[in-house]
């Protein structure tokens, strides 16, 4: 039984058969372990790939060569939820801004859903940044570093765009704390 086994995952190189000599094995190298990890952990950084979906005002699906799909959410960025004032307008927005388009993401990391944090591109334009210009999207106030989006969201509300033309806007971060709260 023993020889069977070692003959079946290949450990004894001669011919299996029991009448065969057994020769000592030869001493080699082991082959070099190669990993290759799978398409969707492979960072994405740089890549491009065509949004084939978008959830709401910050979070889309790419698929990215291979036909690998990565769900990406917006870094810089908190867009109103799907059932809080504004949250449809900001899903179309992005919608209409890039689905069905090749797109340039820029991964910082992951988040705790395994979603892609990232800048994302379109013709070179920051899409991120261009939500919060438009009105469509807050600055994430707690994970925002770049300047760039202060002075966006400010410019937006001094022009009552999109989500400031309401006199008393929630915050996403506000909105879903309050519905917890309900819970």
């Amino acid at each position: 039984m023993k020889f069977l086994l070692l003959c079946a995952v290949g450990i004894i190189a001669t011919a299996c058969t029991p009448d065969a000599p057994q020769a000592p094995p030869a001493h080699r190298e082991p082959p070099p372990i190669v990993v290759t990890l799978p398409e969707q952990t492979r960072p994405v950084a740089g890549n491009s790939g065509r949004v084939v979906g978008v959830h709401d005002g910050d979070t889309i699906t790419v698929l990215s060569a291979g036909n690998v799909q990565i769900k990406v959410r917006l870094v810089e960025i908190d867009a109103p939820e799907i059932k809080q004032p504004f949250g449809q307008q900001s899903k179309q927005a992005l919608s209409a801004f890039i689905f069905g388009r090749d797109v340039e993401v820029r991964a910082t990391g992951k988040d705790r859903y395994g979603r892609t944090l990232a800048r994302v591109f379109v013709d070179g334009t920051d899409v991120n940044l261009a939500m919060v210009k438009a009105g469509m999207a807050w600055r994430f106030d707690k994970y925002s570093k770049d300047r760039a989006f202060q002075a966006a969201q400010d410019e937006a509300r001094a022009a009552r765009r999109g989500l400031w033309a309401d006199a008393a806007p929630t915050a996403p971060w506000e909105w879903r704390d309050a519905k917890k709260g309900k819970r």
